[in-house]
């Protein structure tokens, strides 16, 4: 199989990991819960799948994982169920990014 897959793993702690796979979706998950990968999931195992999406490009599935990553719960929640319009509105945000803000009364800049 070519291609790459983004995974979220719902963790024993009710966390979420957000994750690729190269070489198949099921040895990669079972590594999770070997521990094979040590990092973040290692001590919250089980781990159990509960989103992916096939990419036919490595670099597609890596962008969407970076992209994921920075998400909410909320908004990871809402794409697993599927409600496309929650992942919109999530996606908006509520106060501009830090960098974009006009700096505040007293600042030196």
């Amino acid at each position: 199989m070519s291609g790459a897959d983004l995974y979220i793993l719902r963790c024993s702690d009710g966390s979420y990991y957000v994750g690729t796979a190269r070489n198949g979706l099921a040895a990669r998950i079972a590594e999770h819960n070997s521990g094979a990968l040590g990092g973040y999931t290692a001590a919250r195992r089980p781990v159990a799948l509960v989103f992916s999406q096939h990419f036919e490009r490595i670099t597609d599935a890596i962008a969407a994982e970076r992209q994921m990553k920075g998400w909410s719960r909320a908004k990871k929640e809402a794409l697993m169920a599927g409600e496309w319009n929650s992942v919109q509105k999530l996606a908006r945000r509520r106060q501009p990014h830090p960098s974009r803000r006009p700096p505040s009364a007293g600042s030196s800049g």
